[in-house]
């Protein structure tokens, strides 16, 4: 047996190690717990509005989150803020690359989107504390409030997903969990 003591090859098996874990870990979580952790992992998200000529614009914005709320700059003439000025349902999605099919997790959600206009939302502790002082009056900032989220699991199954519901109490509401055919037939999860 050959042993290569690189520390790029020691990081990547200790990554792979703690990867097998989190997966089998990720199985016991809440479908909550399952997406504020996606939400902590990430800091770049697809927004997905709604132009006035009826067709979806989608754009690649950084965010921080406060639990499950999410917050973005954008620019004030910018075509995103015009849409969201005018129709306040976005569409989020969220997700990295993976080298395996059934390593793909990640979510997606339907939610509102609105300017922030009390400053003092900037400067609570958590996560909007570590958005940085605009530094010019172009950019706005955006919370997003979550009212449908899909959480994508696909080491439960390709096409795995649980549909969980935003309400006042919490992200409790846990809908349906599917597995998805490629012949658009839908598997009923028993878990």
């Amino acid at each position: 047996m050959i042993y290569i003591n690189s520390p790029a090859l020691i990081e990547h098996e200790s990554f792979c190690f703690s990867k097998t874990l989190t997966r089998h870990h990720d199985h016991r979580m809440r479908p909550k717990d399952r997406i504020l952790r996606l939400l902590n992992m990430h800091r770049l998200m697809t927004l997905a509005t709604n132009r006035p000529d009826g067709w979806p614009q989608a754009t690649l914005v950084g965010y921080v989150n406060d639990g499950f709320l999410l917050y973005c700059f954008v620019v004030r003439n910018s075509q995103k803020h015009a849409n969201i000025l005018r129709d306040s349902r976005v569409s989020v999605a969220i997700g990295e690359d993976a080298q395996r099919p059934f390593d793909i997790k990640g979510l997606s959600l339907a939610g509102r989107a609105s300017v922030v206009a009390d400053e003092s939302e900037l400067v609570r502790e958590g996560a909007t504390a570590r958005i940085f002082r605009r530094t010019s009056t172009d950019m706005i900032l955006l919370r997003i409030a979550p009212e449908i989220i899909s959480v994508l699991d696909y080491s439960r199954g390709f096409g795995h997903t649980d549909l969980v519901t935003f309400s006042e109490r919490d992200l409790d509401v846990l809908l349906a969990s599917q597995r998805h055919r490629w012949d658009d037939n839908v598997i009923e999860d028993p878990s």
